[in-house]
């Protein structure tokens, strides 16, 4: 007697997802620790072998504080807003730098950790969150030297400063926003690497760092606000200053343009994510 067939095992088929891919939080709840040590050594290979450290987190933004007082507030005498020009300008400074580190190891993240990709299965979008998490500690240190600046030319804190973490959470979706849009694109085209430096140049005569935003025609506001880090700066203005007016409608552009931003830039990250490891 010949024994019936037995039932084939059910089989799983594992389908890319179309359309928008949801995060799936849960798993990202679950790599707390990996996103940790990924900080930590961002931190640790940003002075391999340096002789100052982390001194650079205070030089870089004091250096470049002294170059632009000596050729914009003494040899082209812009406008400060009412305040010392030194303090205008670190103002700005702190925040910017912060930015444009955390802005380029974001866009670079996928392919300078490319070993990680073709190895492990891990959220993706950690390498970025990472570089951009670690800039926190080099702004930290930046932000203490702006309050001793502060102290230096007599400027008392004021209850604004209050509003400083939302102003950081704003700095920090503008640099993560374009660094995962580009993060992504690096990894198929390496003309990506070339372009940041180029493009964190443009965007910083974009940003009012140097001058004041109040130069900015009145009709041409709204689309100055496109640029987000234009609200960051005149926000970070509006908290040491006594007289500065806050950035209503501005810095409302520039948080639905980085809303928009981030919301695309997700939304393409997921779509060619699973490819990464194949093309790196």
């Amino acid at each position: 007697m010949i024994a019936p067939h037995a039932p084939a095992a059910p089989s799983i088929v594992i389908r890319p997802p179309k359309g928008w891919a949801p995060l799936d939080l849960r798993e990202f709840s679950g790599a707390h620790e990996l996103l940790y040590f990924l900080v930590l050594r961002n931190l640790k290979l940003r002075y391999k072998q340096t002789a100052l450290g982390a001194a650079w987190a205070l030089l870089q933004p004091l250096l470049t504080m002294a170059v632009f007082t000596l050729v914009f507030g003494r040899l082209a005498r812009l406008g400060s807003d009412g305040l010392p020009y030194p303090v205008f300008a670190l103002a700005a400074l702190v925040p910017w730098t912060y930015f444009a580190n955390a802005f380029t190891q974001a866009g670079n993240s996928l392919v300078d950790q490319q070993q990680l990709l073709t190895k492990i299965y891990f959220p993706r979008l950690l390498l970025p969150l990472a570089a951009i998490i670690a800039g926190l500690v080099d702004f930290a240190i930046a932000f203490t030297l702006l309050l001793l600046v502060l102290a230096w030319y007599g400027i008392e804190p004021s209850i604004r400063l209050l509003a400083a973490p939302a102003f950081v959470l704003l700095a920090m979706a503008s640099a993560f926003a374009p660094g995962v849009w580009l993060a992504a694109l690096n990894v198929r085209y390496r003309d990506v690497r070339y372009v940041i430096p180029f493009l964190v140049q443009i965007w910083l005569f974009l940003t009012p760092v140097v001058y004041s935003s109040r130069l900015i025609p009145e009709q041409w506001r709204a689309l100055y606000g496109l640029n987000p880090m234009a609200g960051v700066v005149d926000g970070f203005r509006w908290m040491i200053s006594p007289v500065a007016p806050f950035p209503g409608a501005g810095l409302l552009v520039s948080v639905v343009a980085v809303a928009m931003l981030l919301t695309s830039g997700l939304y393409f990250f997921r779509r060619v994510e699973r490819s990464f490891a194949d093309v790196v």
